[in-house]
C-alpha cells in the first residue's frame, strides 16, 4: 500500500503537519523530532504525492524543453541532461522538436503550453530578440544558446551560452600553433538563422589575425545545414576548388566527422596531410578514425544552471531582471590534430 503523511505522524508520533514541515524542508524543527519523522520516513518507503502538491500550489510539474533537432548527438545529449536536472526537482520534462522553422519556434515562445507546463527551457534558431520578449511575461523561460537580444539591447529571459568566439579562436590558434598555415573553416553561414556560425567565423578570424595569417576568403567552406553529409560535401567542395587547407576547423563535430570522410575519399592523411578540429564534444568524436580534437562545452553544466534558473523563476523570481550566464568550455586534444 501506499503510505500518506497521517501514516508517517502515527508511527512517528507526531501531528500531519509536524511531518509536512519535514518533507518540506521547514528549519524550525527539533533535531529529535526530525529524525524520528526521518526514520518512520525510510521505515514506511514514504514517498510524497507531487501531483497533489502541485496541485496545491496551483502547478503541473511539468516543464518543456525545446531544441532545434533531436536528432543531433548534442542536442540529445543536452536533453539528457536537461532531464536528470529537472528530476531533481520532481519535474517531468515535455520535449518539443522545432527544427528551426520560425512558425514552430512562435508557438513555443507565444506560450501555447501556459496551462500545460510551469516553465520552458528553449533553444531558438529563427527569432528575434522582440518576437521571443512578446512571450517572455507568460511562462517562466530560460534561453540557451546564442544571445538574442531584445530591441533596448537587453536579453529578454535568463540566458545560458558558451563563448562562441573565444571557443573558435582556442581551436583554431591550436591548429596554427601546429605549424598549419591554410586553416579553411568549415560551416559558415550567411543567414539569419547563423548566429552560431557568424560567431564561430569571428573567433576564427581572430585567431588567423593573432597568428599572423591571411584571412583567405577561398578556404571558407559554407554549409546550410551541420550534418555529417553536409560536411562532407562542404569539405569536397573545398578540395575540389583547389584550396588545399593543411587544417580545417569545422563549426560542429557532425560537420567534422563528415569532412573526415571525405578527406579519406581524397586519398588524403588526418593529421598530416590536413589537421581536423570540431567543436561539442559529441561521443562520436571519441570512436572515430582518427579520433576527432575538438571544443568540449560543459554541456551538463549548461543544462543544470539552465534548470536551476528555471526553478527560480517559478519559485517566485520572476521580477528579477534576466541573467546571462556563460557556462566554460575546453580543447580536447585528439588524434586527428
Amino acid at each position: 500500500m501506499r503510505h500518506s503523511l497521517k501514516h508517517v505522524a502515527e508511527r512517528a508520533g507526531v501531528s500531519v503537519k509536524t511531518v509536512s514541515n519535514v518533507v518540506n524542508g521547514y528549519p524550525h524543527i527539533r533535531p529529535e523530532t526530525r529524525a524520528r519523522v526521518e526514520a518512520a520516513i525510510v521505515a514506511l518507503d514514504y514517498r510524497p504525492n507531487l501531483s497533489a502538491r502541485n496541485l496545491r500550489q496551483g502547478r503541473t510539474g511539468l516543464v518543456a524543453l525545446a531544441v532545434p533537432e533531436l536528432d543531433n548527438p548534442y542536442f540529445a545529449e543536452l536533453t539528457r541532461h536537461v532531464v536528470t536536472a529537472a528530476a531533481a526537482h520532481g519535474w517531468t520534462v515535455l520535449i518539443d522538436h522545432t527544427d528551426g522553422d520560425p512558425d514552430r519556434e512562435r508557438e513555443v515562445a507565444a506560450g501555447i503550453r501556459d496551462h500545460l507546463v510551469d516553465g520552458l527551457i528553449f533553444s531558438p534558431l529563427a527569432l528575434s530578440g522582440a518576437e521571443l520578449t512578446g512571450g517572455a511575461d507568460r511562462t517562466p523561460t530560460v534561453l540557451l544558446g546564442e544571445r538574442i537580444d531584445a530591441a533596448d539591447g537587453r536579453g529578454p529571459a535568463d540566458h545560458v551560452a558558451v563563448d562562441n568566439v573565444a571557443a573558435a579562436r582556442d581551436a583554431t590558434a591550436y591548429l596554427a600553433s601546429l605549424g598549419r598555415r591554410r586553416i579553411a573553416a568549415l560551416g559558415v553561414q550567411h543567414t539569419a538563422e547563423g548566429v552560431s556560425a557568424r560567431l564561430r567565423l569571428a573567433g576564427y578570424q581572430a585567431a588567423l589575425a593573432d597568428a599572423g595569417l591571411p584571412a583567405d576568403p577561398a578556404l571558407l567552406a559554407p554549409a546550410d545545414r551541420w550534418h555529417r553529409a553536409d560536411g562532407a560535401a562542404a569539405m569536397r567542395a573545398l578540395l575540389d576548388s583547389g584550396a588545399r587547407p593543411d587544417a580545417v576547423f569545422c563549426f560542429n563535430d557532425t560537420l567534422a566527422l563528415g569532412a573526415l570522410r571525405a578527406l579519406h575519399e581524397a586519398g588524403l592523411r588526418v593529421p598530416e596531410d590536413v589537421a581536423v578540429a570540431g567543436y561539442d564534444g559529441i561521443d562520436d568524436g571519441r570512436f572515430s578514425i582518427p579520433t576527432l580534437t575538438t571544443i568540449e562545452p560543459d554541456i551538463e553544466r549548461l543544462a543544470t544552471l539552465a534548470v536551476e534558473l528555471l526553478a527560480e523563476r517559478i519559485g517566485g523570481g520572476a521580477d528579477r531582471p534576466p541573467r546571462e550566464c556563460l557556462v566554460p568550455h575546453r580543447l580536447t586534444i585528439r588524434e586527428s590534430a
